[in-house]
């Protein structure tokens, strides 16, 4: 699916007029109609697309099924950004799909003016999928584990 970026979306916003507002395109309320279900839609869009399975992603994150499944449904809510990045990472997400991700959730996304995100950056953009990989990355620089927290 093709995503939309947000410059493209507010330059078809201009145009819309209020009495328009109930026939605009699915891809334009996708994820925004859906209230909290939407960063269960997006994770399994992506998911979908790659064809990577919602249970091989919680196994390669290290995260029971049953909770993972609640924390994505959002059923649960985790106060752990490191918890959304792992499942991205073990869901080969790419950088804009993982802030994407983040954001949906409610966090921050990767921010490549914080020294710890630019290490997951740098290991995304070079399909480093592998969390204790990640995590080795982070320990080599100072910082925490993605399972620290």
């Amino acid at each position: 699916m093709e995503e939309i970026k947000t410059q493209d979306l507010d330059e078809i916003l201009k145009g819309v007029k209020v009495d328009d507002l109930d026939e605009l395109p699915k891809d334009i309320t996708q994820y925004t109609e859906r209230g909290d279900k939407a960063f269960y839609y997006y994770i399994k869009d992506v998911l979908d697309s790659k064809r990577i399975r919602m249970k091989d992603m919680y196994a390669r994150a290290d995260v029971s099924e049953s909770y993972g499944s609640k924390i994505v449904s959002m059923v649960k809510h985790t106060k752990n950004r490191d918890l959304i990045i792992r499942l991205c990472l073990a869901g080969h997400f790419n950088v804009d799909e993982t802030s994407r991700a983040l954001k949906l959730y409610g966090y921050s996304p990767l921010y490549s003016k914080n020294k710890r995100d630019v290490i997951i950056i740098v290991a995304i953009n070079n399909r480093c999928y592998q969390i204790s990989e990640v995590n080795n990355m982070l320990i080599a620089a100072g910082f925490d584990t993605l399972l620290n927290k």
